[in-house]
């Protein structure tokens, strides 16, 4: 093998490389602060690597506000939002893919028209129902918004995607053989469906366990409080705690790089199959 060779094969990973560790970057330096004192954080010039390694950032992180019972509402919320979205897109994807009933396309546009809709516009509204239906400083508003939310579009978008690369064949014959049309969908279609699901799944968890606009217009009770909004407090009138906050930070941010991790190749067979269709 010559050099010329060896260089075209060596540069696309060097390449690739340099991006993943810039991108790497921020990370690391949310992680390396957490082990430092005050005075580390903001030395000049940057001191990466904390001349004493402390763990005390991480004790006041869990202590100084109630941790754990923001991180047991986040994940509450996070995963009743997931629930719902997994159980109800891909009802709505499948009647748009493989029912046909009249004016069809026209709902499916319309549909897809809410994307354009940013929530500046519909906050107001949704409060003012939600106030009307006593559901403030409750976990519904969140989750009803996941269910039935814009993030709703395009997850349907892209299960419908997903379904209309299965032959229709398929859900014929089952038909012919005498199979309803609930039983196609849960017995041949579903099953088929995984990586599309895991996909919404994860995009549904990434944005609810995220969520601090909307936790903080609905959440008024700091017993209701998540952890988006719960790290707030770590910002106080006498200063910042940046090590704690630093801390709390990297432990919120831990369960979706674990759960990334572990739904990774589902997620990117998911994403290829359902762009490709």
């Amino acid at each position: 093998m010559n050099t010329a060779s060896i260089g075209r094969k060596i540069l696309p990973h060097l390449l690739l490389i340099i991006v993943g560790l810039l991108f790497l970057a921020p990370f690391a330096w949310l992680l390396l602060t957490t082990f430092k004192t005050e005075d580390e954080i903001f030395v000049i010039p940057i001191q990466w690597i904390p001349k004493e390694w402390i763990w005390d950032n991480y004790v006041n992180a869990v202590s100084m506000i109630p941790f754990i019972k923001y991180t047991w509402n986040t994940v509450v919320i996070a995963l009743m939002s997931v629930a719902g979205v997994v159980l109800l897109s891909p009802l709505v994807a499948y009647g748009f893919s493989r029912i046909q009933f009249k004016g069809r396309n026209l709902l499916f546009i319309l549909m897809l028209s809410t994307l354009m809709l940013p929530m500046q516009v519909t906050m107001i509204p949704l409060y003012v129902v939600f106030n009307k239906v006593n559901l403030l400083n409750s976990n519904w508003p969140l989750v009803l918004s996941a269910w039935f939310g814009t993030g709703m579009a395009y997850n349907v978008f892209l299960i419908r995607q997903f379904f209309n690369g299965i032959p229709m064949e398929l859900t014929e014959s089952a038909k012919i053989d005498g199979a309803s049309e609930f039983r196609i969908y849960a017995q041949i279609v579903m099953p088929l469906a995984k990586p599309a699901l895991l996909t919404i799944g994860l995009f549904t968890f990434l944005a609810a366990w995220g969520d601090f606009q909307g936790a903080l217009i609905y959440l008024n009770d700091q017993e209701t409080w998540t952890l988006s909004i719960g790290l707030k407090q770590f910002i106080r009138e006498n200063g910042v705690a940046w090590g704690p906050l630093m801390a709390a930070a990297t432990l919120f941010t831990i369960p979706i790089i674990i759960l990334y991790f572990f739904v990774q190749k589902k997620f990117i067979e998911g994403i290829t199959i359902t762009g490709l269709k």
